[in-house]
């Protein structure tokens, strides 16, 4: 299922054949959350807290942006509030961008409380060196959807050349037609990132139209001392500091213009170290993602005043 793109795509692109997977998926998560008579479950995805239903298991529910496609469905919110009313629950979203509406929909059955996930120490480690040669390499990493790809190619037009390349990666979920002037490498890994890619980039764009939660590779990028340029997202605003810890672009002209700020020495630098900063500062290692969390089951299992 995951070398398909994972049930939520499958659901998106092949509803009929996806829908079999998603009833399997769904009565296996069931039968684990009743199994062993566990104290806390830790369930991802809104979609996967709905097999909780008749149980009272206290549970933390960790919320992304795509969850929010889930509750535009009919009846959905409903459902899920049903749910959590039958135990304690904590929803953590991985953005505070999210929280007003979870507040707003779950605030009186569920508590809300952010939890941002971290990345691995190989990223805090990169020794990138500022935008020097060129030509100058761009990334963009990124399954490869109309929505995820967004105006990356129209704003892109006639912006690279010899003289600044763009390198994509990523699977190719819905057949898009690449233009030739990008260079397509197709599905990639960190280890291929953190040794041969980041180091030399002179910085990561992702114009996205998808709904995002907290991008991963947005926080490995910055994580990286590598300058983004994103789109003006929520989810995007959520993490950067315009024409501080990156840029968030507006329009074709004003992405053209991002590129030319971002490839002078200075800027680059000034830009990706402080967004290695507010890494480190705001975000942190795995390890500091896994204390967050289980500082919220020590809460779960405290005795109810």
């Amino acid at each position: 299922m995951s070398q398909r793109g994972g049930i939520a795509h499958l659901l998106r692109r092949h509803p009929l054949e996806a829908i079999p997977a998603a009833i399997n998926l769904l009565s296996a998560l069931r039968r684990t959350y009743r199994s062993n008579f566990p104290d806390v479950v830790h369930v991802n995805w809104l979609q996967n807290a709905l097999p909780l239903w008749g149980s009272t298991t206290p549970a933390v529910i960790s919320v992304l942006g795509t969850d929010f496609g889930l509750l535009r469905l009919p009846s959905m919110k409903s459902l899920l509030r049903s749910i959590f009313k039958q135990r304690r629950a904590i929803l953590t979203p991985n953005a505070e961008w999210m929280v007003p509406e979870l507040e707003r929909i779950f605030g009186d059955v569920a508590e809300i409380c952010p939890v941002v996930f971290g990345v691995d120490d190989a990223w805090f480690e990169i020794n990138r060196q500022p935008a020097k040669i060129i030509p100058h390499h761009w990334l963009a990493i990124t399954r490869l959807t109309t929505n995820k790809i967004g105006d990356l190619f129209t704003w892109g037009e006639g912006k690279f050349g010899n003289q600044r390349i763009l390198h994509l990666f990523g699977p190719m979920q819905e057949q898009i037609n690449i233009p030739p002037w990008v260079q397509y490498h197709g599905p990639t890994h960190p280890a291929d990132l953190v040794k041969n890619w980041f180091p030399q980039a002179s910085g990561l764009i992702t114009l996205s139209r998808h709904d995002e939660g907290r991008p991963q590779v947005m926080l490995e990028a910055m994580a990286a001392s590598l300058p983004i340029i994103a789109s003006d997202l929520s989810a995007h605003r959520d993490i950067i500091q315009h024409r501080q810890t990156g840029w968030l672009a507006t329009s074709s002209e004003d992405f053209g213009h991002a590129l030319i700020h971002m490839e002078h020495t200075k800027h680059n630098h000034d830009v990706g170290q402080q967004a290695r900063e507010w890494a480190k500062q705001y975000v942190g290692s795995w390890d500091d993602c896994a204390a967050r969390y289980a500082s919220l089951y020590r809460k779960l299992l405290e005795p109810q005043p």
